[in-house]
């Protein structure tokens, strides 16, 4: 008789193809005992999502079960399934199974502040009304609590500030909070402050835009949002025409790495200037634009789980006026939030990896310059050491030719990345037993058989007759249909008698002439 091996195949019955970040999903996965009959019980499934450690569950065999999961960025995430070895696997191959998962984000919800009305103000509220994907919630602060003129509060035309809804009963349903060219007057109390710092430590961002009054004792800096802050204002403002420069960092960071117009022919931006900077000291965080005397003018920082930037003028709108040639201000703001808002593709230290047609384009992005060597799994387990060049910007790259479908891993020692290449889950690995099953249906309809080598390994081949049976226990017949026709026979010779003659009588004088000399 026969020993069938007891084998574990994972496969996937129903996954999404997209699915919103921070929302709950879900897909279908099947794990089969082959032959069935086999295993039975339970099996223990593994599932790791984009290269990150991965979480066991235990599944039961033959029935479909649903996996949660949930999308933790925008853009291509890869889950890896892999289910424990059967009692005798023939092969490992369709232990494993992979799902692709496109993240997309719910719409954005930026919550604007505007201590005063200014010049600017629009410029920040246009850029953020031109998306589409963001809801805007803007509110600008016209009458102070300590404007006292005696009007009635019947008679003003101003909505009050719903400082307790929004800071205290929805704040976390913000993705951004704005702070532009606000000063601490009474409007939102210090635990409201207090809240905002816990929601950036939490996984929030905050973006401020300072204004002359950051330099004062009005700043935020001096209120508990201090705590996240990473410039802290000296008390001096610079009144002076510059150009804001990227610093070594912020050619590297995506940020800010590529604005249109950072280097001229002669090396300098070709931007228009600005004409106000709030001098600060920067403890812990990433100086990415300066001012006049290298100040730091844009500084990113991370608190917590949260991001914080601060940009220290207020002078963004002179850009977007054109002024002395204008600058790419909408790009550098788009920029900002989406850093904020933790935007896979503007990570300073990340690395991708993506299929280009026949190449494996791998790109790590780090503020380091220094070379780095990535090790590549392939499909198959073996794996390559390819060094990556340095591109500009930040970027590191290298190619790599695609000689084999399914799950590329690339590691560089702190990230990993993936890239599927082909089809993830090939049918022909589903079940590697040999087996006349899948063509059955073409075997009866050719009203032919099917033989196991082992039992017979030499069987005969015979013609048969189209109305004979075409297999045998022992044979395999091949039908004989007369599909050829033979009209008749003709044969002439290459050359006449005396051509012959002739020839042999050369060959014979060629071959005496020879033997005399």
């Amino acid at each position: 008789g026969f020993s069938f091996a007891v084998i574990h195949s994972a496969r996937v019955v129903r996954a999404p193809t997209f699915g919103i970040v921070d929302k709950p999903q879900t897909m279908t996965i099947r794990v089969e005992d082959q032959p069935a009959g086999g295993a039975r019980g339970s099996a223990t499934l593994t599932i790791a999502q984009d290269g990150g450690p991965a979480r066991a569950i235990t599944v039961p065999l033959g029935q479909d079960v649903e996996v949660p999961f949930e999308l933790t960025r925008r853009g291509l995430s890869i889950l890896e399934l892999a289910v424990e070895a059967g009692p005798r696997e023939l092969s490992l191959q369709n232990n494993v199974a992979a799902v692709v998962v496109n993240g997309v984000r719910d719409r954005l919800r930026v919550l604007l502040v505007s201590g005063e009305p200014h010049a600017g103000e629009r410029v920040w509220r246009n850029i953020l009304k031109a998306d589409p994907a963001v809801d805007l919630v803007h509110f600008t602060i016209l009458r102070p609590p300590e404007k006292q003129d005696g009007t009635p509060i019947r008679e003003l035309s101003l909505i009050a500030f719903p400082t307790r809804e929004l800071f205290e009963e929805k704040l976390d349903e913000f993705d951004l909070i704005i702070f532009d060219r606000y000063r601490q007057r009474g409007v939102l109390p210090n635990a409201y402050l207090d809240n905002i710092a816990r929601y950036v430590e939490n996984g929030g961002a905050l973006l401020e835009s300072a204004g002359a009054a950051s330099a004062t004792s009005l700043s935020l800096y001096r209120t508990p949002l201090g705590r996240v802050m990473p410039g802290e204002p000296t008390g001096r403002v610079l009144e002076e025409g510059y150009k804001p420069l990227l610093t070594e960092t912020g050619a590297r960071h995506p940020v800010t790495a590529g604005l249109p117009g950072a280097k001229g022919a002669d090396g300098l931006p070709t931007w228009g200037r600005w004409f106000r900077l709030v001098d600060s000291q920067v403890a812990d965080g990433e100086v990415l634009m300066a001012g006049p005397g290298e100040r730091p003018l844009l500084v990113l920082g991370r608190v917590g789980e949260g991001r914080v930037a601060q940009l220290l003028s207020d002078h963004v709108w002179l850009w977007a006026r054109g002024f002395e040639g204008g600058g790419p201000q909408a790009e550098l703001l788009r920029r900002i939030a989406h850093w904020l808002m933790q935007e896979p593709d503007l990570e300073e230290e990340d690395l991708r990896a993506l299929v280009a047609g026949s190449r494996l384009e791998i790109t790590r992005r780090s503020l380091s310059p220094d070379p780095v060597t990535v090790t590549v799994t392939l499909p198959d387990g073996t794996t390559r050491q390819v060094p990556l060049a340095e591109a500009g910007d930040g970027r590191q790259i290298a190619t790599l030719p695609i000689d084999q479908p399914g799950l590329y891993r690339i590691d560089d020692g702190l990230r990993t990345a993936l890239a599927a290449a082909g089809s993830l889950n090939p049918k022909e690995f589903a079940d590697l037993r040999a087996s006349p099953e899948p063509l059955a249906a073409l075997v009866a309809e050719g009203r032919g058989g099917a033989l196991w080598q082992a039992v017979e390994p030499d069987p005969a081949i015979r013609k048969v007759d189209p109305e004979r049976a075409r297999a045998g226990s022992d044979w395999l017949g091949l039908v004989d249909r007369q599909a050829y026709l033979v009209t008749g026979v003709s044969e002439r010779p290459l050359l006449p008698a005396w051509g012959y003659l002739a020839l042999a009588l050369g060959l014979a004088f060629a071959a005496w002439r020879r033997e005399g000399h």
